[in-house]
């Protein structure tokens, strides 16, 4: 679990098919083998660390549904270790799964991102939601694409300052919003079923 709160900056020193090694002195030195790193928003487990810098491996399912594939050695990417029960919940609960993979439209610090339209129902104006693992809030929502303002320290403490329009972004929708969609669900399908609506205008048994 995570919330949101750029860590560090780190930078990838190498990225194979199923491998990416991420140099960063403070996390590499913290962590240990089998912890979760958030890199870029999705939670990684260390596979292996190496004096200031970690391994982690990569499933299909992550090179498929996040920016992790396209990363090149040289890039910079967001950092956050997990949360521990002592810590202040700063931004929002993260859990570094990835939803989706946007698209910058516009650049820092008005950023706009365009995203799959069947998410947009989950982003409400000053609601919460990840972007390449940085908590930030939603000012402008709209059907298939969203905007936040980043303050200064944003922009240049996290990746996104560096984003240009057109690149890849990975996306994680408020788990709050997602889990009152899944119980409000059966309720609303009884209310819009047909026979519902005879039994409410009483015509049925």
């Amino acid at each position: 679990m995570f919330t949101g709160i750029v860590e560090r900056l780190g930078s990838v020193r190498f990225s194979g098919a199923t491998r990416l090694v991420v140099e960063d002195a403070v996390v590499a030195s913290a962590s240990a083998i089998g912890d979760s790193v958030a890199v870029n928003g999705c939670c990684l487990t260390v596979v292996e660390l190496d004096g200031d810098s970690f391994t982690a491996e990569l499933s299909q399912e992550t090179l498929s549904r996040t920016t992790l594939g396209s990363l090149r050695r040289g890039d910079r990417v967001n950092l956050e270790r997990p949360l521990s029960m002592s810590d202040r919940l700063g931004g929002h609960i993260v859990q570094g799964h990835v939803d989706g993979v946007g698209m910058v439209t516009a650049e820092a610090p008005e950023l706009e991102v365009g995203l799959d339209p069947s998410l947009s129902r989950y982003l409400v104006d000053k609601g919460s939601v990840a972007v390449d693992g940085v908590s930030l809030t939603v000012v402008t929502p709209s059907t298939g694409v969203f905007g936040v303002s980043l303050i200064s320290h944003t922009a240049s403490s996290t990746t996104l300052g560096l984003r240009r329009k057109g690149d890849a972004v990975n996306i994680e929708i408020d788990v709050m919003a997602k889990y009152a969609e899944a119980l409000m669900r059966p309720y609303l399908q009884s209310i819009d079923s047909p026979t519902a609506g005879a039994r409410s205008a009483g015509i049925g048994g």
